[in-house]
Order: structure tokens, then C-alpha cells, then sequence
């Protein structure tokens, strides 16, 4: 079973809703691999909070967030994958063809530097008002060190209702993320989606 690392912000006050749906299926069978440990950039929240109760390994990750920091975590805890999970610093360090995100919007329109969390989608929002777009998405993708340009493997839409403000609308969003997140892991850290961590093109999915 190939064991995985996940980095999951949070907050100070909740959040970690993601990390905590991945290790629910990994004790379920739905997610085939093994977590390993969990960091986070907050000492106390919502992550630390889900990491204590699910009896995963955390660790709090204070700046400055270095590649060595990184590289030496994921290889510290024996990680064959890393998983990003609302984790809202830059990864550097880590292997490009062994790394994932997740992002709660299309890409590569809503996503960058600064575009994370509500901000998504709050701009996804403002582009639907101005006629410019009829849904968000749920976005995955292997990383890279540069914010959201990591080749995509998946994504999958969600429709914008009239009457939704960026609340509700993040609502669908991670109720999707929640659904699809574990299997489209599961596919990564079991080789059915791939890529050589160099070219787009080498990328292969076989779901």
C-alpha cells in the first residue's frame, strides 16, 4: 500500500474538511493508501483538531515554507505521495510526478497566486454576473512550483444557479470536491494516472 502525506491549512478557527474525507476512505477501502502524517500552517485548528481525533500524525509547518522543508518532511514520514489539500502556500521541493492539488475552481482562468478559497470563488461569481462563464469546477492536477499550472487530470463542472451568491455556491464546490477527491487519489498513488514530471504531454490517465 503506497502511503501518503497530506498538507492541509485550515484555519485557526475550522476547515480540513478534505484531509478529514481522505482519511475516512482510506478506512473504508475507498482510497487505497495509507496516511502517513498531515502538516499544517496553523498550530491549533481545525486540521490539528481532525488529526488528534482520526489519530493521524500532525505537524505544524512554521515559515519559512523552504523546498529542504518540504522534501525532508514528506521523506521523513517515508511518503511515496503528497496530496495538497487547501494548502495555501506554494509547494516547492516536492516530486512534480508524485504531487497533487486540489483547486474549487476552473482552471487555469481561477487560479494563480491569490486565487484560493472564497476568493475563487468570488471571482467565478463576478465572471458569471458579467456573462462570462455558466459554471465552476472542481480542478485537479500535479504540481508544480508554480501555482496552479501543473498539468490537469481532471475536472469536473459545476453548474452556477441563478440565485447563488459565492457561498453557496462554495457549497456545491466542496461537496464535490468530497466526492471526487479520493477517487481521482486513489487513481494517482495507484499509477492509473501518471506523468513523466517534465512534459504535459507524457501525461497518461487510465480510469
Amino acid at each position: 500500500m503506497k502511503k501518503l502525506f497530506v498538507f492541509a491549512s485550515g484555519s485557526a478557527e475550522g476547515g480540513g474538511s478534505g484531509f478529514e474525507n481522505l482519511v475516512q476512505k482510506a478506512h473504508s477501502g475507498a482510497l487505497n493508501a495509507e496516511i502517513v502524517g498531515v502538516a499544517s500552517n496553523h498550530k491549533i485548528g481545525g486540521v490539528y483538531e481532525k488529526a488528534l481525533r482520526l489519530n493521524v500524525p500532525f505537524i505544524f509547518l512554521e515559515p519559512p515554507w523552504t523546498a529542504e522543508l518540504y522534501r525532508n518532511l514528506v521523506a521523513e514520514y517515508g511518503a511515496d505521495f503528497a496530496a495538497l489539500s487547501g494548502w495555501l502556500k506554494l509547494a516547492r521541493g516536492l516530486d512534480p510526478r508524485t504531487t497533487i492539488n486540489i483547486h474549487p475552481g476552473p482552471l487555469p482562468r481561477f487560479g494563480g497566486t491569490g486565487m484560493y478559497g472564497h476568493h475563487v470563488h468570488e471571482a467565478v461569481m463576478e465572471a458569471y454576473k458579467r456573462g462570462e462563464v455558466t459554471h465552476s469546477a472542481v480542478t485537479m492536477h500535479f504540481v508544480t512550483e508554480e501555482y496552479d499550472r501543473g498539468p490537469i487530470f481532471f475536472q469536473r463542472r459545476v453548474p452556477i444557479l441563478e440565485s447563488d451568491t459565492p457561498e453557496t455556491l462554495a457549497k456545491r464546490v466542496n461537496a464535490a470536491e468530497h466526492e471526487f477527491q479520493p477517487l481521482l487519489t486513489d487513481a494517482v498513488v495507484n499509477g492509473r494516472i501518471a506523468w513523466d514530471g517534465i512534459n504535459s504531454s507524457s501525461l497518461k490517465i487510465n480510469l
